[in-house]
């Protein structure tokens, strides 16, 4: 029997997910889906409990690590105008988890509503970057969320407001695995000096980021007070390579994947500069990055 009989335009088997990363690296999942709207992911969601399947909800991969074995269960990316949606109401948008970051803040500074421009150069989608709390030294995205409509993994649909929503560093008290929509409040203002700002962000970050390269953004999560960053640089790891895998000479908290790298060579320079940190300066570094395998 076909445990995804009637969804057959929507899933892929043996799909390569490499095709689906920013790193470009990671083996085949059993199933790749990608549901349209609210009624095809709920489906999937009980379709894939009542046959033991595990369920990754995957936005723009841009802050993961897929093991080159694969994943065994099911990979389900929301895609089409179900999960697209924008909807402006005065100073609050109403915008669905698959609308890539970058597109929001562009239309926002447009539209001359600020709060978002900090957040030019992240990669990823509105989904991953609440669910992360996506941002760095000009602000991060919690700051701005009003409101979440999520789905659990039995398919029902609820919403989450603050105070009920806590945004820390990189970490929110979201736990069910899917976001649908996000109610973010912003702050009226001219679009010219919305977008000044912005290009002061994105100067900064293509001066200090190996921007155009094959990356998912920083490793590891900054330890209180200091930058992983300076740490890994300090402990002489900069351009330090496993493989195809180089620790950036322009920002050390950034992993390179260059020709014929391996999630496997990437996983082996993070526990060397794990180690290399720890010898050093007595400081255990955290990953930002999720790594399935």
């Amino acid at each position: 029997m076909n445990i995804f009989s009637g969804l057959e335009e929507i899933v892929e088997k043996d799909y390569p997910l490499s095709e689906q990363t920013w790193y470009g690296l990671g083996g085949k999942a059993d199933y790749f889906i990608r549901p349209q709207n609210l009624n095809q992911l709920k489906d999937v969601i009980n379709r894939c409990s009542e046959n033991e399947i595990p369920v990754y909800a995957l936005g723009n991969g841009s802050n993961i690590l897929i093991s080159d074995k694969g994943l065994k269960g099911a990979v389900v990316k929301l895609t089409g105008n179900g999960f697209s949606n924008k909807e402006y109401k005065q100073d609050k948008v109403t915008v669905g988890a698959a609308v890539p970051l970058s597109e929001l803040v562009l239309e926002c500074t447009k539209k001359g509503l600020s709060g978002l421009e900090g957040l030019t150069g992240i990669p990823g989608s509105i989904g991953g970057a609440v669910k992360m709390n996506s941002g760095g030294r000009f602000g991060d995205i919690g700051t701005v969320v009003e409101e979440v409509t999520l789905m659990d993994n039995r398919g029902e649909v609820f919403t989450k407001s603050k105070p009920e929503l806590s945004f820390d560093y990189r970490r929110t008290n979201i736990t069910a695995p899917f976001i649908i929509d996000t109610t973010i409040e912003l702050t009226e203002s001219e679009p010219e000096r919305i977008m000044r700002n912005l290009k002061e962000v994105w100067i900064y970050k293509k001066n200090n980021q190996p921007l155009n390269t094959r990356n998912t953004g920083c490793i590891f999560r900054n330890p209180r007070g200091v930058s992983a960053g300076i740490l890994i640089d300090r402990a002489g790891l900069k351009g330090e390579r496993i493989g195809g895998a180089v620790v950036s000479e322009k920002h050390a908290n950034f992993i390179i994947a260059e020709e014929n790298c391996k999630s496997e060579d990437v996983l082996k320079l993070i526990d060397k500069i794990k180690q290399q940190v720890k010898k050093q300066f007595q400081i255990d570094l955290e990953l930002e990055i999720e790594i399935w395998d």
